[in-house]
């Protein structure tokens, strides 16, 4: 390889990494199903109707916690696509001590199953 071909090549590799890591910044991934920010700017899913039953909930292993701090949210069935989608457990920080999450849950109604999501909020 000539000296000139070596410069040249040195010159392009960062600005064709550079644009490349532009570009794909530029993806979104969007959730299948409605969202809104909960107490503490935690996101969860919203309210939403489906026409069957969601099926019964996976068997997690919860992992060791980050820190004493931190409450364990089990995953859940959400509705999106036309079908139900696993949303995994994880562990999150409340966004102020004293506070646990409540879970959403599935109920039949005259409109479907209706999903209603999680939220934080002070322990009982």
């Amino acid at each position: 390889m000539s000296v000139l071909s070596q410069t040249v090549s040195r010159r392009w590799l960062p600005l064709v990494l550079g644009g490349a890591a532009a570009l794909l910044s530029g993806c979104v991934v969007a959730p299948a199903y409605p969202t809104y920010p909960a107490y503490g700017g935690e996101v969860i899913a919203g309210d939403v109707y489906a026409p069957m039953a969601p099926p019964p909930l996976q068997t997690e292993i919860i992992p060791v916690a980050p820190s004493p701090a931190y409450v364990w949210i089990g995953g859940s069935w959400g509705w999106g696509g036309g079908r139900y989608n696993w949303r995994p457990g994880r562990w999150a920080m409340p966004p102020r001590p004293g506070y646990g999450w409540y879970s959403g849950g599935w109920n039949h109604g005259p409109r479907g199953w209706h999903g209603g999501g999680g939220h934080w909020g002070p322990r009982r």
